[in-house]
């Protein structure tokens, strides 16, 4: 299938003289269509640094970004909103809900920012909701749902519409394992519907979920894992990293 995601010798450095962080260091990296690939690695490795450049949210040092096969550098800012707004979902770390909007507003709100009218943008955020199991909470402001709740809405607002490709950053920080397991049944299912995704976790049984389970250290690639045999099996491989 064709890859929603390249990242060529993708480097990205802040800071310089003595304060100089390498966060990512000649990454290679492509996610097909239809593909889940999850991101492990110890703290400061450059996990959350990967998606954000990959989800157009900051600008590499140096090397290449493709999504869809439009290359970042060659793209206006308002060009990348759009392509972020259309064609990419990205649940954060810390939800970023709009606190003056409700469940489904928020929800909704890409979908209504790019133009479908209010009525059938909800339809689409219930429908999110629904799958995650807070549609009775669809009215409820962010400040009014628990910490999984809050999660979850993030994650419909991620899913809702057609986006390509769907970037999470531990997504299930906030659930319990049951719910975890809920989030990633979703995500997988997403990618059986031709979506590209790249999860990044820190939890062995959650990353067995996904087709490949890529490893960062010190912002390198350090080993990728095909199919990965288990969760045991891929705590074992990280501790070897």
């Amino acid at each position: 299938m064709t890859s929603a995601l390249e990242l060529r010798r993708v480097s990205k450095v802040y800071g310089s003289g003595p304060s100089e962080v390498n966060a990512l260091r000649d990454v290679d990296l492509s996610v097909r269509r239809g593909e889940l690939v999850a991101v492990m690695g110890p703290s400061g490795s450059g996990k959350s640094t990967l998606l954000t450049i990959a989800g157009t949210l900051e600008d590499a040092s140096s090397g290449e970004v493709l999504v869809h096969g439009v290359d970042l550098a060659t793209v206006s800012r308002s060009e990348r909103a759009t392509l972020r707004r259309r064609s990419i979902g990205y649940v954060f770390q810390d939800f970023n809900l709009l606190p003056g909007l409700t469940a489904a507003e928020n929800a909704a709100l890409p979908l209504e920012l790019d133009g479908l009218r209010a009525r059938a943008a909800r339809a689409a955020a219930l429908e999110a909701l629904e799958q995650l199991g807070v549609d009775e909470r669809a009215d409820r402001y962010p400040d009014e749902l628990s910490g999984g709740e809050r999660q979850r809405v993030a994650i419909a607002r991620a899913i809702v519409g057609g986006r390509g490709l769907l970037l999470a950053d531990e997504p299930t920080g906030a659930l319990d394992s049951v719910n975890g397991e809920g989030v990633m049944r979703l995500l997988r299912a997403a990618t059986q519907r031709g979506v590209a995704g790249v999860v990044v976790t820190h939890e062995a049984q959650l990353a067995s979920w996904a087709d490949r389970v890529v490893f960062l250290r010190d912002g390198r690639v350090v080993d990728q894992t095909v199919a990965p045999p288990g969760p045991d099996s891929l705590l074992a491989a990280a501790d070897r990293r």
